[in-house]
């Protein structure tokens, strides 16, 4: 999914963030919920059955891993096309751990 329409569907989706807590907490969009790729298998119950969940990293390589294995899983995934990377670049807004502007690192 394109950073444009992950952006406008915001409210419709579940996006997961799977980077690690530093790059979560430097800039991530707001309102995504952070599972770092990790602890995926050990929190799966968090994940909603009843809506598309959009996964993000950096640029979209880790968060393509995680989409290939929710949808192999049965979930509704998409990945976000070129990461947190595109979305900065499309002028969507970044969020850091104390709620001010934040960055892709």
């Amino acid at each position: 999914m394109d950073a444009d329409e992950a952006n406008t569907r915001r409210d419709e989706l579940f996006l997961l963030d799977v980077r690690q807590p530093d790059e979560y907490g430097a800039g991530h969009v707001p309102g995504s919920v952070h599972i770092p790729m990790q602890e995926l298998g050990a929190r799966q119950a968090e994940l909603p059955t009843d809506r598309t969940i959009v996964c993000v990293c950096r640029t979209g390589s880790r968060s393509g891993m995680v989409t290939r294995a929710l949808a192999q899983a049965g979930y509704a995934a998409e990945n976000l096309d070129g990461g947190l990377q595109r979305w900065a670049a499309a002028g969507h807004d970044l969020q850091d751990a104390a709620g001010g502007q934040g960055t892709v690192i």
